[in-house]
């Protein structure tokens, strides 16, 4: 995305939504292959034999029937896994999303226009806020330019999710709504909600059918936090959405709060600012970008629960010291979409400096409106609960820059940046744990109608193979050749796992498939579902890693580990320098999220050093 073009008047955003391919199906026999391979690196030879014959039965068995159904299914549906995937990863789960599920990080720009000011908040915003807005807007009359891999046109869908998007809580299952429609399909919700010190307000981003000005936007933050200084805060009810998922739905049913008419009906599910004002010092950072980063990150995942709605699409958090951050519902769309908005928003700042050169003319407009909910004690007394929870969440964040090198140096030695990265991570983890981590990396599957993600998992025998051999202390420097052999071989492997993924061919959605087919006819777990190798390996949701290249722009995000005893890992890759944020739960003494970084920048030099050597 770095350097591209991000609006287009020669191609409409969603013209190619109905000519995308329909998701395939994988080959059964390749995808039960390809699953073995991906759990031998976690089994000994004996747990190996037996799920090799757990394998065969399922393949010659069951696992053929329900095929056969998915198959069908498929033939009715052009992404057969749409459904499946939205309810199983997000809206069926009940521990609490906004912690667990939700993805957040700091803004770019303090690293160039914008470093760290006090008394900067309200003007920075409301430019920020109008650059987003002119970011919605190119959505809203589709010149957001088509994403592609060289010629294929990608699915552009998630981007209906951005704006005017919430998820509602239910007590089995969450649903989403999205309000969202182009300039061609007609009116779309306009806005904003604005949350400060426990209270909610709105106002429209529109005023005569135009977007507000940065002063008008000015003008409208600048009386929404005069309304809230020197006053008391406010009940905080945003705070309910960090709760666990049947919890929320039973507190938000309850006839006495009277909220559920405005947050379902029209405000919250809209335009989405969440604005904070510090006070008393309360946060404070150093002029170092950095550790503002890791502040900031820290803040966007685990900050104060009443100044971000956790169910909404985007939420933008305004610090009063001019820096940002974001926190979103993972639902609705995956990270690319944000990183999209955040590089536009990031490269129009840069642009301009930060400063608005425009009219400073300020319209004639309504003054923004206060929501207000109606909270009993009993509902006050869970908004507290809620908080209380919130705040002692033991979450381990770290986010820092290896700036020894990046994309250029590695491009330099024909070596995929990405794989780079992922197979010093397998090397950090081993290092640090003396075993192989199950991992999970994203793959899109974005060329195919509506599709969104597959898992690819770098940790193959390859990979396994390569780290032992790094690592072997008899090892002598007539053995380089012998490591770059196995290096090459991970990144080969790597490399095919990846491309397969990406069209179709990864195996865990379609095993994902088989389970959802079995349930939905009402038939027992198969076996396969039930070894403990599938677990072991990362089935199931329980990668110890769980990571995600973000991309090669300036835009940066986290997420929480998957497991108790695991890691999140998102990163991104600039031309001399690889940013990563990594997470890990404290109250678990297994992991550390800063010793695991730590060996990463060591395992990305033994990487450059042997790839070095062997082309000397």
């Amino acid at each position: 995305m770095d350097n591209q073009v991000l609006e287009s008047t020669a191609e409409r955003t969603f013209q190619y939504q109905s000519s995308l391919p329909a998701l395939p199906v994988p080959d059964l026999h390749d995808s039960l292959n390809k699953y073995l391979h991906a759990v031998k690196p976690f089994a000994s030879e004996e747990e190996f034999r037996a799920t090799v014959a757990i394998v065969k039965r399922f393949e010659e068995g069951i696992g053929q029937q329900l095929h056969q159904k998915l198959l069908k299914r498929a033939k009715s549906r052009r992404n057969w896994l749409e459904d499946w995937w939205l309810d199983t990863a997000y809206l069926e789960v009940r521990v609490p999303s906004q912690l667990n599920v939700n993805f957040g990080g700091p803004t770019a720009y303090v690293e160039h226009c914008w470093p760290v000011r006090d008394g900067t908040q309200l003007e920075r915003t409301s430019l920020n806020l109008w650059f987003t807005l002119q970011y919605w807007e190119l959505i809203r009359t589709e010149r957001l330019v088509v994403h592609k891999a060289g010629a294929m046109p990608f699915d552009m869908d998630q981007f209906r999710m951005l704006f005017c998007t919430c998820k509602v809580p239910g007590v089995n299952k969450d649903t989403i709504l999205n309000f969202f429609k182009t300039e061609s399909e007609g009116p779309c919700p306009s806005h904003m909600i604005v949350m400060c010190r426990g209270r909610v307000f709105t106002f429209d981003a529109l005023c005569d059918g135009r977007i507000l000005t940065p002063p008008e936007l000015l003008r409208q933050l600048t009386y929404i936090k005069e309304c809230c200084d020197g006053e008391l805060e406010g009940d905080g009810v945003s705070a309910l959405t960090t709760e666990e998922r049947t919890r929320w739905a039973k507190v938000r049913a309850t006839p006495s709060t009277g909220a559920p008419q405005p947050i379902t009906v029209q405000y919250v599910n809209e335009l989405h600012l969440t604005f904070y004002s510090t006070k008393n010092g309360q946060r404070t950072f150093t002029t170092v970008s950095l550790t503002v980063y890791k502040s900031l990150t820290h803040l966007a995942l685990t900050g104060d629960p009443t100044i971000r709605w956790g169910d909404k699409s985007y939420n933008l958090i305004c610090f009063s010291n001019g820096t940002f951050a974001s926190n979103c519902d993972h639902a609705p769309y995956d990270a690319m979409v944000l990183v999209s908005n955040g590089y536009y928003v990031d490269q129009k700042l840069r642009a301009c400096g930060g400063v608005w050169k425009g009219s400073e003319v300020v319209r004639e407009m309504p003054v923004p409106e206060e929501l207000i909910f109606t909270v009993d004690e009993r509902v006050r007394r869970d908004i507290a609960l809620a908080k209380e929870q919130y705040t002692k969440s033991d979450l381990q964040i770290v986010s820092y820059a290896f700036s020894s090198f990046g994309k250029a140096a590695i491009k330099k030695r024909k070596l995929h940046p990405d794989t780079f990265v992922q197979l010093a991570l397998q090397l950090a983890y081993y290092r640090l744990h003396g075993k192989s981590g199950s991992c999970y990396e994203t793959a899109t599957t974005r060329r195919f109608f509506h599709g969104r993600t597959e898992t690819m998992r770098p940790c193959t025998v390859e990979a396994q193979h390569w780290c032992r051999t790094m690592l072997n202390p008899t090892a002598t420097v007539s053995a380089l050749c012998v490591i770059n052999k196995a290096l090459n071989a991970a990144f080969s492997k790597h490399n095919k796992l990846m491309a397969e993924a990406q069209d179709g061919r990864g195996f865990d959605r379609h095993l994902l498939g088989l389970y959802l087919i079995a349930k939905e006819e009402g038939l027992p777990v198969p076996e396969l579902y039930m070894d403990p190798l599938y677990t072991k390996s990362g089935g199931g949701g329980s990668f110890v890693l769980s990571t995600s290249l973000v991309g090669y722009t300036t835009v940066l995000g986290a997420v929480a580990p998957m497991v108790p005893h695991g890691y999140g890992f998102f990163y991104r890759i600039r031309d001399d320098r690889i940013v990563a944020s990594c997470t890990a739960w404290k109250s678990n003494p297994e992991t550390d999220a800063e010793t695991l970084f730590q060996n990463l920048c060591t395992s990305l030099h033994d990487i450059m050093h042997v790839t070095t050597q062997s082309q000397l």
